[in-house]
């Protein structure tokens, strides 16, 4: 059994005191939710803070509302078991919510720490002592990426279920630090890079996610992974179609996930769209633009050219489920 390392431990009462302590420590500090992702990682020594900062105390960070104005609003410490409760008011996060691990995670993880998840390899999910024997990674301070040694990136790949089905329902987040907060569009809170994979900056908590109400939107997520249950997504396929009353396709936004280092919209899948009804040709021919895109590494469960054939298959499956 690995144990953690020795760190230094707060827990604030309240979010200004949260982001003073980041701001204070640097680097150094790193703020924990449910700490389903994090403690594992400190475990295997790929994650060194020297202080955690526990979010779990501070109050009116968890909890779905809705209003015309704001839409559905969510506090980024609301569980993924709330979040799949909340099948009524968003059937679609909450699909996706129910595919995260298992029911002893989901009473713990937390919609915040699902989309900032850290970006998931083969290679580089290892022991520290394994690591160590077999030479260090870009992502563990390395020199070159052991899955493209001749690229300059890191291509580790984005692992969170609920990130593509934020960004396919244009979704903001709130973003607070010393400075001050700001909100930011969902697709632009990640970058396609496996070291730097969100904008978000380290002194920054997110305390909130916004999703607009819309009338006519109908939206599907599907994921891929090995087994049925536990498993990362090594796929993730999202849709949300904006419908006329005549059900022609009026908007269309659609996201591939678990793919890349990040969460990606297809531009020439989302054209073919609009305007059109999903008739079984339409659904072929969005499906296969959709996974043209598609360059998956060989650093994720299954083979790289697998995952590539089944984007189109599960892109189909999303888009049919939405007739």
């Amino acid at each position: 059994m690995i144990g953690l390392p020795a760190f230094e431990y707060r827990a604030p009462g309240t979010i200004g005191e949260a982001c003073r302590l980041l701001a204070d420590f640097g680097p150094r500090a790193m703020v924990v939710a449910g700490g389903t992702d994090l403690f594992p990682k400190v475990k295997r020594r790929q994650m060194q803070p020297e202080v955690v900062v526990d979010l779990s105390r501070i109050e009116g960070l968890s909890g779905i509302s809705e209003d015309d104005d704001r839409g559905v609003v969510i506090g980024a410490l609301t569980s993924l078991r709330e979040i799949v409760a909340a099948k009524a008011t968003l059937p679609t996060l909450s699909a996706a919510a129910a595919q995260v691990g298992a029911p002893q995670i989901r009473n713990v993880a937390t919609i915040g720490g699902n989309l900032c998840v850290d970006t998931r390899c083969s290679y580089f999910d290892q022991s520290g002592e394994w690591r160590l024997a077999s030479g260090n990674c870009l992502k563990d301070g390395g020199d070159i990426c052991t899955v493209a040694p001749k690229g300059e990136r890191c291509w580790a790949v984005s692992s969170s279920d609920l990130a593509p089905v934020v960004v396919a329902l244009d979704a903001t987040v709130r973003l607070v630090s010393v400075r001050g907060d700001r909100e930011v569009s969902a697709a632009d809170l990640y970058n396609n890079d496996g070291i730097a994979y969100l904008t978000k900056l380290p002194d920054e908590i997110m305390t909130e996610i916004r999703i607009p109400l819309r009338n006519g939107r109908r939206s599907a997520y599907s994921k891929l992974r090995r087994r049925g249950a536990i498993d990362f997504p090594i796929l993730g396929t999202a849709a949300a179609l904006q419908f006329d009353e005549e059900g022609i396709c009026s908007e269309a936004r659609i996201v591939i996930g678990a793919v890349a280092s990040a969460p990606f919209r297809v531009a020439e899948a989302e054209e073919l769209l609009v305007g059109s009804r999903l008739t079984d040709d339409v659904i072929e021919e969005t499906a296969a633009a959709a996974a043209r895109p598609v360059r998956p590494q060989a650093n994720t469960d299954l083979g790289s050219r697998y995952r590539k054939w089944m984007a189109s298959v599960y892109m189909a499956r999303t888009l049919r489920s939405l007739r």
